[in-house]
């Protein structure tokens, strides 16, 4: 200030400011603004980045004569007023202006300017200020309303929903484009859940006779035979809204998530009866209560659903669809009549069932009649079938075909059964040799032994992991099997090895009937401790084998181990007297890869000259091959 006042007004008067004394401190004139406030020109204090304090005595030391106040944990804005000197006042302005001798009419001038300059800062600053609050107003209001956009988006406020946990709403979803019609295959289900439909379109029929509304209805089956399909066609023919959860969605890290979620879920369900809510995989978040440390408060999201299916309060006009591939594992109170009063169960199709769906799939493509695709896909589910037929589709479209023919449902349902075959794999002409009399081992054995199941298909072209597949399918539904038909499958089985061994001999024998051998002892094992086949054993179940005395395991592993040498010894004798066919059909794979079941027969009982002048006509390059019989 004193180099401005120097600069701007004139001295007025030769007087010059006394030097200071000896040992007297020098103070420089500061003035203050809005600016510059908290802003210590001079540095008079130090900062130290330690986290202890120095002693008042100690701090200024070096610097100056006069201690300070420990600044503690001052805040910045306060460091300014805390700093500042408290013994000898700064010179004012006033004072300023005396000691440059300026006139007064000089000095209103001067203080008049000074005042303005201030007042036109503040002012600025105020203006400053209150655009800089606007703008975070107007960014506020914008980012409120990109969350409230983003949540009314659908996938997102779904992804929000699912995860969330607290969140209360919960969607319906109108089926009207689902009804019976939609569902093939399941006749008896269907009639069983028809009641469901009526009690949803007119509950006063039953109420009228005294009749007590179903609350649950329990769909117990297999994967893929059409239980999530037929709980949407339930919704869709009573034309009431349909919810649907699965059992994983409800608990996660959080305590208390479970049971929020099936509060919210049956709230809305009620403002909105009647409708059907639908829990798939209703094992995940119904199996039995167990004390464990690991999940201390799993049980209060099942209790929290039992509560709601059949607690204090009532439930009128909802009713819940459960489903599940392993209803054992479902809690004793949650299948309680008055929870799921119904249990329907949703078996694979027969084969009425399969025609009925491969005609359903089949009119949405061009196709030749395949009335009889259905007997050769015995155990297939309604997704298989789906599945078997969009193979298929894609199959002709690749080929470019304007039709699926029975070819491209063969070839389907062969990729299905034995996996996608490998072409380019090279396989060098031993490995070959040996998986054709491997094959021909199974095939032999499958076709000789009187209760096993009808060949489908040979093939030694590799096929997802194996190098070769001999693929069997049963003439009709099967609903149980006998003892009979057990040991055929052993049979069958050991079929692969034993050819090795007496074609090539106990070394060169090959680790390709590894997976053979887990079938055999597994329907050996089953046959002794869960079918009652064992005689020695009798007809007791043993469930677990480690709660069996050594006494017994010993047992159990003994008559297991005698069937599956009865087996081995019965294909060995069975091969031995079929030794003329076993190599003729061992040559047919090795010159044509693969043989469905009448090529397999032709070869077995045709004699040498018929099996000769059928593969001339069937395929006449080989009239010149050098590979002929």
């Amino acid at each position: 200030l004193n180099e401005l006042v120097n600069n701007v007004l004139p001295r007025l008067s030769p007087k010059e400011v006394p030097p200071p004394l000896d040992g007297q401190t020098v103070w420089r004139t500061s003035h203050l603004s809005t600016h510059s406030f908290f802003y210590n020109k001079h540095v008079l204090v130090q900062s130290r980045g330690f986290k202890t304090l120095r002693s008042k005595s100690r701090r200024l030391q070096s610097a100056f004569d006069r201690p300070l106040e420990s600044e503690g944990f001052t805040p910045s804005f306060m460091k300014g007023f805390l700093t500042r000197d408290k013994g000898i006042e700064i010179e004012s302005l006033d004072s300023v202006l005396k000691n440059k001798n300026i006139p007064d009419g000089h000095q209103d001038a001067f203080k008049r300017g000074f005042a303005e300059g201030f007042l036109k800062a503040q002012a600025l600053t105020q203006r400053t200020q209150d655009s800089l609050r606007r703008t975070r107003l107007i960014l506020l209001v914008l980012l409120l309303v990109g969350l409230y956009g983003i949540s009314k988006t659908p996938f997102i406020s779904v992804r929000f929903r699912t995860t969330s946990g607290l969140d209360s709403a919960v969607d319906p979803v109108q089926m009207k484009n689902v009804t019976f019609e939609h569902v093939k295959g399941v006749e008896e289900a269907k009639n069983e859940l028809q009641e469901v439909v009526e009690f949803l379109k007119n509950p006063q029929k039953f109420t009228a006779l005294g009749g007590k509304l179903p609350k649950g209805v329990l769909l117990v089956g297999p994967p893929g035979t059409g239980k999530t399909l037929l709980a949407r066609a339930v919704a869709g023919e009573a034309d009431v809204p349909f919810y649907y959860a699965s059992g994983s969605e409800f608990d996660e890290m959080f305590v208390g998530v479970g049971a929020s979620r099936i509060r919210n879920l049956f709230r809305e369900a009620k403002a909105n009866a009647p409708c059907v809510i639908f829990i798939d995989e209703l094992d995940s978040v119904g199996g039995k209560r167990i004390e464990s440390p690991m999940h201390p408060y799993s049980r209060q999201t099942i209790n929290q659903l039992l509560a709601e299916m059949d607690g204090f309060k009532t439930n009128e006009g909802v009713i819940i669809i459960g489903a599940t591939n392993f209803p054992e594992a479902l809690d004793n109170a949650l299948i309680r009549p008055g929870r799921f009063d119904m249990q329907v169960t949703v078996p694979k199709p027969d084969v009425k069932g399969r025609t009925e769906i491969l005609k359903w799939y089949l009119r949405k493509i061009k196709v030749d009649p395949a009335s009889i695709i259905a007997r050769g896909t015995v155990g297939f589910s309604g997704a298989d079938l789906e599945n078997l037929v969009n193979q298929a589709a894609l199959k002709a479209a690749v080929d470019g075909k304007d039709m699926v023919t029975i070819k491209d449902l063969e070839f389907a349902k062969d990729k299905i059964l034995m996996g996608p075959e490998r072409r380019s794999a090279e396989i060098d002409k031993k490995n070959k040799i040996i998986t054709a009399y491997h094959e021909s081992g199974h095939a032999i054995v499958a076709y000789y032994t009187k209760d096993a199941m009808p060949i489908n298909k040979a093939t030694i072209m590799p096929r997802g992991p194996s190098l070769g597949h001999v693929s069997m399918l049963p003439e009709n539904d099967r609903w149980s099997e006998t003892r009979s038909q057990l040991l055929a499958q052993m049979d069958v089985s050991m079929g692969g090895r034993v050819a090795e061994e007496i074609i090539f001999g106990n070394e060169n024998i090959t680790t390709g009937a590894s997976s053979d051998f887990d079938s055999a002892t597994k329907i050996a094992k089953m046959m002794v401790t869960r079918f009652g086949m064992c005689e020695k054993l009798g007809v007791m179940t043993y469930t677990d084998m480690t709660e069996q005395s050594p006494e017994t395991q010993a047992a159990v592993e003994h008559e297991v181990r005698v069937l599956l040498k009865d087996s081995y010894e019965r294909a060995k004798a069975l091969l031995k007297s079929h030794t003329k066919e076993h190599k003729n059909l061992a040559d047919a794979l090795l010159m044509y890869e693969t043989l469905d079941a009448k090529e397999i027969q032709l070869v077995l009982e045709a004699v040498k000259e018929e099996w000769t002048q059928f593969v001339i006509v069937s395929w006449p390059e080989f009239a010149n091959s050098p590979h002929r019989c």
